[in-house]
């Protein structure tokens, strides 16, 4: 007599989680045609709410600029923290994008919160931005492109925070939300706490730049904020976790694997793990990548990294019967293939929920692990990479790799003998050329009478130079022509290859300092005038829509050494009408005259086509220089999140016959990467 019930319970519940995942995405969003503006437009603002908003934000700008004044107590620290109340209101205004009328009082209450804290600062009031239990919203400035960034925290006891005791954080990555503007972001996090709120811990709730599953500029909005919490809490540097459910259980996959040596533990719940069979298993979407994106997958799919968690305890959580239980599924799988078998707590007839029992199951598993820390040297590293932008483990970098975009991997184990005493390293690795060793001062302390430290490195054997008299050791292990191994002390050095965050693709660029670049110059090319020009407003207003930000642009006769210096430097057009590309055109692996565009042996007229590259900047080589390309994932990404990877590798050449859409700037006729020396492959 049960079972009929509960099978239809099951079947309801089933049927409910498919309805509520059509109307956010589903087979409706696999029409490249047909794609739904995200963020949606908000509502029209009544006359007499935008004057009162408008009103306020004139005052609050004017306190603003009198704590901008040199000498105001605290401002340096603290303004932040008021500008982020202010920019979440004038960007509401100024892009239509207030949702809901309850939106409009919000606005109101932030900007009071606002002129609050210009008050307590400029009367030297040092009193935190806390709200009823512990919530605080607080910003920074990115170095990104210089915007004010919100996030928030919830802290424990004023007690415990003034007890001078270094602190757990745990970082929660919120779900997709599409009107998560920030000014609904700030509202909500200071109205609630969150999933969970562990005892003596301070939780961090990055923003991550809106609902791009924290990637790209939305996992460096993650560091970012990190950093910025340490300059104002004392935390303990071994007892930091990440976490999240939904999107930012994706989220939380992603900084497990990809920085698995920061953290003492991981907890992702549903989410997506990688992006082909998630899109096809949740999506309904029939994927048909090009050769450089299947390449590009390898940037951000978690299975590929699964190797790295045998650094970073972690426990998932999916319910029964949610779809996106798949995630976990698929990192089992990954995780099995290197002998480790996944803690994976599981929800009794849940759907996309988490449930009080799990919670508490996960909540011991977390406390035990906390009371453990993370553990900073590590006598056994397993660390799989595909690209030096992740080339770090512990005591391991990757500084060299034979090629891009295929596994890379160390297994390293540390001997330390103290009673001969002796020093030993045993590595095996495929894929890499430059590998450096770093351990911090106070690693040796008790090992610091040991000359040289053995080094075996496949079937060659090494004597490396020994600690140092502050206990640290750093060898550089180098693969010559000929494929032998060498150590030296220094740094590797050589002529210009792939290196961390120089090493491509094109969207790396604007995960750094970066500025758009407008030509001013007169191009004979009209059809590259005009589709360089509307492909340069739109990065301005994409960059805004989706990453949050208001992009720095100058014109290319402004631009100088010390901006190329601070800046990657995003320049638009062609040789005649951008003068700083013309400057550095022939330092380029890709010619680009007046007639033609020379890629090799082939070549294409530039009457009709572009070139759209990411390259070491000839006036700055420790910067990058990009051609004709904002972040190369467009309209129909965003319908999902799984979606949003590297579109375009190193170099492209555009046919501009073809109008951009929302899925390419134009018809990609040629594109590739470049070799690790930055060179066209052959």
């Amino acid at each position: 007599m049960t079972s009929r019930p509960l099978s239809c319970m099951l079947m309801l519940a089933g049927l409910m989680q498919f309805v509520s995942a059509a109307i956010a995405d589903g087979p409706a969003d696999n029409n490249v045609s047909t794609v739904r503006r995200i963020p949606k437009a908000g509502i029209d603002v009544p006359d007499e709410v935008a004057s009162r908003l408008k009103e306020k934000l004139g005052e609050l700008n004017t306190q603003i600029e009198v704590l901008r004044q040199p000498g105001s107590n605290d401002a340096d620290l603290l303004l932040a923290d008021v500008l982020v109340m202010e920019r979440a209101v004038r960007s509401a205004l100024e892009h239509q994008e207030f949702f809901a009328k309850p939106e409009f009082d919000h606005a109101d209450k932030i900007l009071d919160e606002g002129l609050r804290r210009a008050a307590a600062i400029a009367a030297g009031d040092d009193t935190p931005w806390t709200f009823p239990g512990q919530r605080m919203v607080r910003g920074y400035i990115s170095k990104l492109d210089q915007t004010v960034q919100p996030y928030g925290l919830v802290l424990p006891d004023p007690k415990v925070l003034d007890s001078g005791e270094p602190l757990r954080c745990d970082i929660w990555f919120h779900g997709r939300g599409e009107t998560l503007s920030e000014l609904n972001f700030i509202w909500d996090r200071m109205h609630k706490n969150g999933e969970y709120t562990p005892a003596n811990t301070i939780v961090l709730h990055p923003y991550g730049r809106y609902s791009n599953a924290f990637k790209f500029a939305g996992e460096i909005d993650v560091l970012e904020a990190l950093e910025e919490v340490k300059k104002h809490y004392r935390i303990d540097e071994d007892r930091i976790s990440v976490r999240g459910f939904s999107m930012g259980g994706a989220a939380c996959w992603q900084f497990a694997t990809h920085y698995s040596d920061r953290w003492f533990a991981a907890n992702p719940g549903a989410g997506f793990a990688e992006t082909p069979r998630f899109l096809e298993t949740f999506q309904s979407e029939t994927v048909n990548p090009t050769s450089w994106q299947r390449k590009l997958w390898n940037l951000y799919d978690c299975d590929r990294y699964a190797l790295n968690l045998a650094q970073c305890p972690t426990v998932a959580y999916s319910g029964e019967l949610d779809r996106q239980k798949q995630a976990a599924d698929v990192m089992a799988q990954a995780l099995a293939e290197h002998q480790i078998r996944l803690r994976h707590v599981i929800g009794a007839q849940m759907a996309h929920k988490i449930d009080d029992a799990s919670k508490a199951t996960i909540e011991a598993a977390m406390q035990s692990l906390a009371k453990r820390g993370r553990q900073s040297i590590q006598s056994q590293i397993h660390f799989e990479t595909y690209t030096l932008k992740y080339n770090r483990m512990n005591w391991v970098a990757i500084n060299g790799m034979r090629e891009h975009w295929k596994r890379a991997h160390v297994d390293a184990t540390l001997i330390v003998d103290k009673s001969k005493p002796r020093i030993a390293i045993e590595i095996q690795t495929s894929n890499t050329t430059d590998i450096e060793l770093d351990f911090p001062a106070g690693t040796f302390s008790d090992a610091l009478m040991v000359p040289d430290v053995e080094i075996t490195i496949g079937e060659t054997k090494i004597s490396a130079s020994g600690p140092t008299s502050d206990g640290a050791l750093s060898v550089i292990l180098a693969r010559n022509a000929v494929g032998t191994w060498n150590a030296s002390d220094g740094e590797a050095t050589g002529s210009l290859r792939k290196r961390r965050d120089l090493q491509g693709p094109i969207d790396d660029a604007l995960m750094g300092p970066f500025v758009f670049v407008r030509p001013t110059g007169q191009s004979p090319n009209e059809a590259l005038t005009k589709w360089a020009d509307s492909e340069l407003d739109r990065a301005i207003e994409h960059w805004r829509r989706h990453f949050r930000g208001d992009a720095r642009v100058v014109n290319d006769v402004d631009v100088t050494q010390e901006l190329a210096d601070s800046a990657n430097l995003i320049l638009w057009g062609d040789p005649a009408s951008n003068s700083v590309i013309r400057q550095i055109a022939t330092d380029l692996p890709i010619s680009w005259t007046a007639e033609k565009i020379t890629v090799g042996s082939k070549s294409f007229p530039a009457s009709n086509h572009a070139t759209i590259l990411v390259y070491p900047n000839p006036m700055n080589p420790n910067r990058y220089v990009v051609l004709n390309s904002s972040f190369t994932f467009r309209e129909y990404a965003y319908l999902n999140n799984a979606r949003q990877v590297p579109m375009l590798p190193d170099w492209a050449i555009v046919n501009l016959d073809t109008p951009p859409s929302t899925v390419d700037p134009g018809k990609v006729v040629l594109a590739d990467f470049f070799n690790e020396a930055w060179q066209l492959n052959k």
